[in-house]
Order: C-alpha cells, then sequence, then structure tokens
C-alpha cells in the first residue's frame, strides 16, 4: 500500500485538496474519510461536492444519514455514519449501490466493520499542532497512480 502524506494550515488549504480528489473520481471510488470530529471530514467531503456539482449549499448527512447529488458523469453519495448502531444499517442506507453505481464520500468509515471495500481511497485526518496531517492510501495500484499524478507538485 502506497500513500500520499499532505499537510493543510486552513480550511482553503483543506478546500484545495478536495478540489485534486474530486478531479480523479471515478464511478465505483469510495473515499473513506477518518478522523475524529472537528478534523475537517465535512469540509473535504463539502468541497468535493460543490467542485463537481457546483452547488453552493451542500447540507451535511449528519441526521439523513445520507444525501445524493448529480455530477456530470456519476452520483455522489455523501454518508456519515456516525448515528448508526450496528455495520448492517449500511444497506438500509442504499450503500451497496452506491458503491457500485456512485461515488462514495463515507465519514466515519470504521462503523462500515468489515463491510468497507478493501481497495477505498483511505483518507485519514488528523491533527498535529496547528495543522491538519492528511494521509491518502490506497491498495489500489491504479488508484495511487491517479494519486501521485494529481498531487505531484505537492
Amino acid at each position: 500500500m502506497s500513500e500520499i502524506i499532505l499537510s493543510s494550515s486552513s480550511e482553503k488549504e483543506t478546500i484545495e485538496i478536495a478540489k485534486k480528489l474530486a478531479q480523479i473520481a471515478h464511478k465505483g471510488d469510495c473515499f473513506a474519510l477518518f478522523g475524529t470530529l472537528g478534523m475537517g471530514k465535512s469540509v473535504l467531503a463539502r468541497a468535493f461536492v460543490q467542485n463537481l456539482c457546483g452547488m453552493e449549499e451542500v447540507p451535511s448527512p449528519t441526521f439523513t444519514l445520507v444525501q445524493l447529488y448529480d455530477a456530470p458523469d456519476f452520483t455522489i453519495y455523501h454518508f456519515d455514519l456516525y448515528r448508526l448502531k450496528s455495520a448492517e444499517e449500511i444497506f438500509e442506507l442504499g450503500m451497496e449501490e452506491a458503491l457500485y453505481e456512485g461515488v462514495s464520500l463515507i465519514e466515519w468509515p470504521e462503523k462500515m466493520g468489515g463491510y468497507l471495500p478493501k481497495n477505498s481511497f483511505m483518507v485519514k485526518i488528523s491533527g498535529e499542532q496547528d495543522k491538519r496531517k492528511i494521509e491518502i492510501s490506497s491498495t489500489s495500484e491504479e488508484k495511487i497512480s491517479r494519486l501521485q499524478k494529481v498531487f505531484a507538485s505537492c
């Protein structure tokens, strides 16, 4: 598994990282967004959706658990699994369709347990002094290649 390690010292920088991730998204991709409360998962997801859909308002799916957005080439499924009680609840949210037919942004993916696809883009956001450390990895060489192309100058 290879990874890209980035640093963000502002919300604006996190938004720029999200825009680059949106540029490489293909139908069937899953972006698993790991991080504790307040790390910037929702900021990243919102900017990803805004970049592909041109929307100003992108509500968090905290209470609805999933929001759908129509991008030009696929549907974006934005999941917030924080409130799930069991991993099996993902099937009630349309997770299978999302993983095969669209692009999935999943906040709190650890709530999925073993159902999280192994070849997902794993995006881990952690605090590091006054910055955010953003580690992006995948077991897929093809996905790593896409990451390296878009983040080559970082």
